[in-house]
This record gives C-alpha cells, sequence and structure tokens, in this order.
C-alpha cells in the first residue's frame, strides 16, 4: 500500500477496502500489544481509565469515524441471527462504570489468581461496552494487561487471543450465558472463568506441543545436513521452507552470509529435491518439496528427529 494511501486510511480521509481494513486492524492490535509490554515493564504503572482508552486508541486507530480512546456518548447493543443478544448500560454510566473496573483491577486480591483476576477484568470491560466498537477487541487487550502486569509476558502462553479465534461460538456463549443480554454484574460468572481457564490449558498445551515438534524438526535437519556433509546453515533455509517458504534476504541475514552464497545454497537445495521455487525476481521464494515435508512430519510422528529415510534425489 503507497504510504499516502496509508496516511489518508488512518486519518479517515479515506475509506479502506475490506482487505486493507484488515491489514491495518492486526496492525494497530499489535501496537496496542506492544503497548502492553512496555506498561507490563513500567515500575511506575498505575491502573487508570486513561490505560484503557491509550489502548483502546492504540488498536483502533484505523476507525477514526468510531471515535477511538473515546467513551460512548450512545446507546449500544449488540444483535445477531437471532435478534438481540447484549444491551450495555446507558452512556452517561460509562465512566464511573470503568472508573469502578479500574479501582477493582488496582485492589484485587493478589491471593486470587491471575488467570482468574485476567477472565474478569475482560469480562467486566467487555460488559460495559464502553466503545462505540472494539469492545471485543480492548476487553481481550486489557486480559493481557493483566497477565503480563503478573509477569506472563510471553503472549504464545498468555494469550488466549487464536483460542478464541477458533472456538468463537463458545465465546460468545459463555458471555451470553453470564450476562443473560444486559449489565448485570451481580451474576454468577463461573461459566465464563471456566472457559477462560479451559482456554489458557488448551492454548499452552498447543505451545507445547509446536515446541516439541519443533526440535525434533530440528533434530532431523541437523542430522540431514551432517549426513550430506552440508553447512551447518542450511538447516536455517530448510527450516524456512518448511515454514511458510524462504526468501533469499530473510536467509541471508539469518545465516549472515552474502545474497551470492544463499542463492548457491538454494540451488543446492533444489538440486537435491528438498525445495521447490516460486515466484520471479525479488518474490522468489522456496519451499519445502511435499517428499520432503512427508519426511520431515514422518520424523515428527516418530519423536525422535530420525523419521523417514533420507533420501538422495536423482539429481544430486
Amino acid at each position: 500500500m503507497p504510504e499516502d494511501d496509508a496516511v489518508a486510511l488512518v486519518s479517515g480521509a479515506k475509506a479502506a477496502p475490506a482487505e486493507d481494513e484488515n491489514r491495518l486492524a492486526v496492525a494497530c492490535y499489535a501496537r496496542a500489544m506492544d503497548h502492553v509490554g512496555t506498561m507490563a515493564i513500567d515500575p511506575s504503572f498505575r491502573w487508570l481509565d486513561r490505560v484503557i482508552l491509550d489502548l483502546h486508541f492504540d488498536a483502533c486507530l484505523f476507525q477514526r469515524g468510531k471515535s477511538p480512546g473515546l467513551w460512548r456518548t450512545d446507546p449500544i447493543s449488540v444483535t445477531g441471527p437471532d435478534g438481540l443478544l447484549y444491551r450495555g448500560p446507558p452512556a452517561e454510566e460509562v465512566p464511573g462504570l470503568i472508573g469502578e473496573v479500574v479501582e477493582s483491577l488496582a485492589t484485587e486480591d493478589p491471593d486470587t489468581h491471575v488467570v482468574i483476576r485476567a477472565a474478569m477484568a475482560h469480562l467486566n470491560v467487555v460488559s460495559v461496552h464502553p466503545f462505540r466498537d472494539g469492545n471485543g477487541r480492548i476487553s481481550r487487550i486489557v486480559q493481557s494487561l493483566v497477565l503480563a502486569l503478573d509477569g506472563l509476558l510471553s503472549w504464545e502462553f498468555a494469550s488466549i487471543e487464536e483460542y478464541l479465534g477458533d472456538h468463537t461460538p463458545e465465546y460468545y456463549g459463555a458471555l451470553r450465558e453470564v450476562q443473560a443480554g444486559s449489565y448485570q454484574p451481580e451474576r454468577d460468572a463461573s461459566r465464563w472463568v471456566a472457559f477462560c481457564v479451559d482456554a489458557h490449558l488448551a492454548q499452552a498445551r498447543k505451545r507445547l506441543l509446536q515446541i516439541k515438534e519443533a526440535a525434533v524438526r530440528w533434530t532431523f535437519l541437523e542430522e540431514l545436513a551432517e549426513r550430506r556433509g552440508w553447512p551447518e546453515r542450511l538447516v536455517i533455509a530448510l527450516e524456512q521452507s518448511l515454514i511458510g517458504g524462504a526468501y533469499r534476504t530473510s536467509y541471508s541475514m539469518e545465516a549472515e552470509v552474502s545474497p551470492a552464497t544463499a542463492s548457491a545454497d538454494f540451488r543446492r537445495l533444489r538440486d537435491a529435491g528438498l525445495v521447490k521455487q516460486t515466484g520471479r525476481g525479488r518474490s522468489i521464494r522456496y519451499h519445502a518439496t511435499e517428499e520432503f515435508r512427508s519426511q520431515v512430519e514422518a520424523a515428527i510422528q516418530d519423536g525422535t528427529g530420525k523419521g523417514a529415510p533420507d533420501r538422495e534425489h536423482s539429481n544430486a
């Protein structure tokens, strides 16, 4: 996207196509999460309503028409295929209710597990529905901030964003059950807390499995390079080819070799039948061949890093 167009989109002077708006949403969400990381290591951090306003501004900057960083001034409701799902409290009550949320965050019992405190922060913010748009986003960001302030800075384990994306109906179902259609803070929130705890456990198990698989995959690649007498750096190229595809530039930087050496390395892997080339010019990318990918997956299933036998390609 040209720089002038990006500025116009973020400023609200130009409407964004759906695909551009999605990219801006992801970029702004990432900016808010970067802000969370900074707040989490700030020794002078204090819970204030300004914290929530500023994080909403970060996350919703691309939606200038939705008043990012400002409390809503109109009634709000959430509807679905079956009609009204939730009605937020009156707009004039928002500052006071968020003030109560912030006070509860600042004075919470440290003996209460951080996952429970974070889940309740999410529920409380989303139930107030303090903004014209982005209430789900800001609630998840505040949840992450509570976790980060307790030292859980690794989003791979602390964030349940990916789990919520994969279990959206269950997410909204848990909220609806607890909220019962309107702002009722006296209702039992145990169903919601249980959902969040399950989400954290599922996310952590998934990450641990991915870490284990990555270790097995790396062992397999190291042994392959050693058997063929290749430089160790080719393990990096093979890993990149398996995970989204490898570019010469990114490989050159990570392996700390010249572009010419990087090109020669990929030629060697291509001649060996391990990678295939797609694209042209600066868009050239190297992907693992299906046969090689099958060997790696067999090694992961085996769990030892040895997997299927390494067969030389006929052109090697």
